[in-house]
């Protein structure tokens, strides 16, 4: 009498990390659509400044934190999810954080998603990674309103403060 063998097959279920940059992308896409100017808030050196964005420029104002891609396919090997419900925030977050210590040319820190529970939808992202120049940068997404970028530089003794603050609002609605 022959027996088979039969081959054990391992099934490892792969992370599905929430596609940040491709939403990001949507949602420009969508400003871009909808055909209002945001407005783009900066404040450096005690002084505010503001002006009418062309739909061209907003592409190049938050480039920065469109690469490197964050999704499941590029960054499950380097970070990992961590989920909760916030009751205090009405959200679940999502968490990704290093796995290990990162590679010098990874521009990513972590990033956390928030989720209102509700409808499902994305409330808010928040990302924070290295400049080109490995200078702090910190992304807060507000889903369907607006967007907060804070550039950090160091001060004498090495602690960061913030050099520069761009806020660009294209809800105009009262909240």
């Amino acid at each position: 009498m022959v027996t088979a063998t039969v081959p054990t097959v391992e099934i490892t279920e792969t992370p599905g990390f929430f596609p940040v940059t491709s939403y990001i992308k949507g949602q420009v896409a969508e400003i871009k659509s909808d055909g209002l100017a945001p407005v783009m808030i900066t404040t450096a050196n005690n002084k505010t400044d503001s002006l009418w964005l062309k739909m061209e420029q907003l592409d190049s104002v938050f480039a920065e934190f469109l690469t490197p891609e964050i999704d499941s396919a590029n960054m499950v090997s380097l970070f990992k999810e961590s989920k909760f419900h916030d009751q205090t925030l009405n959200s679940f977050t999502f968490t990704y954080e290093p796995v290990k210590e990162l590679p010098a040319t990874m521009p990513l820190k972590r990033w956390d998603v928030y989720v209102t529970p509700q409808t499902g939808t994305v409330k808010r992202i928040y990302i924070e990674k290295y400049s080109a120049d490995r200078k702090d940068l910190q992304l807060t997404w507000q889903s369907d309103r607006s967007s907060r970028i804070v550039y950090f530089t160091t001060d004498a003794a090495g602690n960061p403060v913030v050099a520069k603050e761009v806020l660009v609002k294209w809800n105009f609605d009262e909240e």
